[in-house]
């Protein structure tokens, strides 16, 4: 697998994989993206401010993940155990359907973890979905703990930690 930061000219391979994602995820009763989020913009931006990272194999787009310190308001929900100044949110982490169940989000997560321990940051957190179970067990699996929630416009999200 390969790991690079996200170029414009990835974006049209990145909404092609989210289109995928959504519809697997409707299959299965999970509606936690739509066509209001996310949306290409909000990729376009995350590659502009050089925080949206793409993984492959063999050529092919397989995954994405956007890492930054930005974060929603709901964020200050959380009781978080970690210092806000030294951590890095994930956002947007998607792996494609058709490679999921072969671990490949668990290595994802090490790898972001790797990336963030050497660039300083000491604690990661992230939202998920509460009506996502694969999403909600694998973290729960790689170590994150449950500091609060957040209610937006397609319910629950559980807001997670992990120290680096």
């Amino acid at each position: 697998m390969e790991f690079r930061q996200g170029t414009i000219d990835d974006i049209n391979n990145i909404c092609s994989l989210i289109e995928v994602a959504i519809k697997a995820m409707e299959t299965q009763e999970i509606h936690q993206w739509d066509e209001l989020y996310p949306t290409r913009e909000e990729f376009v931006n995350d590659i502009n401010n050089g925080t949206l990272y793409t993984v492959t194999e063999r050529g092919q787009l397989i995954a994405i993940y956007v890492i930054s310190t930005e974060y929603d308001s709901a964020y200050l929900n959380g009781e978080w155990e970690y210092n806000g100044e030294t951590a890095c949110i994930i956002h947007r982490l998607c792996v494609a359907p058709e490679v999921q169940n072969r671990g490949i989000g668990k290595m994802l997560l090490n790898h972001i973890e790797n990336q963030l321990r050497n660039n300083s940051f000491e604690s990661v957190r992230l939202d998920v979905f509460s009506e996502n179970p694969h999403a909600v067990s694998l973290y729960e699996k790689s170590g994150y703990v449950r500091r609060g929630h957040a209610d937006w416009r397609k319910g629950r999200f559980w807001l997670m930690e992990k120290k680096l």
